[in-house]
């Protein structure tokens, strides 16, 4: 099933930009547990342009287009993931945790 996603990446000349298929195909590779690198392989892109289809910067409704489409193609996976949407997690640490250390 996710054998398809395993491609030869295209040579630099075969690069295009990504399209709203693509997103929504990203999206259901994301569901799939198809791993970042993998589809940066496939789509010849740079790893931000993932996250940017994934926090719905570009393409935005592709995540339910492509629930949509998920459900269609594997019906009766839908309760093993999570279809929310892309969060950051943020590197900088809590201000409340600085309150922990004292300053003596």
């Amino acid at each position: 099933m996710a054998t398809a996603f395993l491609v030869e990446p295209p040579p630099a000349v075969a690069r295009r930009p990504l399209t709203e298929e693509d997103a929504i195909d990203i999206w259901i590779a994301r569901w799939l547990r198809i791993r970042p690198t993998d589809l940066q392989r496939r789509y010849a892109c740079d790893p931000r342009r993932l996250y940017e289809i994934w926090e719905e910067v570009r393409f935005p409704g592709t995540r339910a287009q492509a629930l949509a489409e998920f459900q269609r193609r594997f019906p009766g996976l839908e309760p093993r993931f999570d279809p929310g949407p892309h969060r950051r997690v943020p590197t900088a640490p809590h201000p409340g945790q600085l309150s922990l250390f004292s300053d003596k």
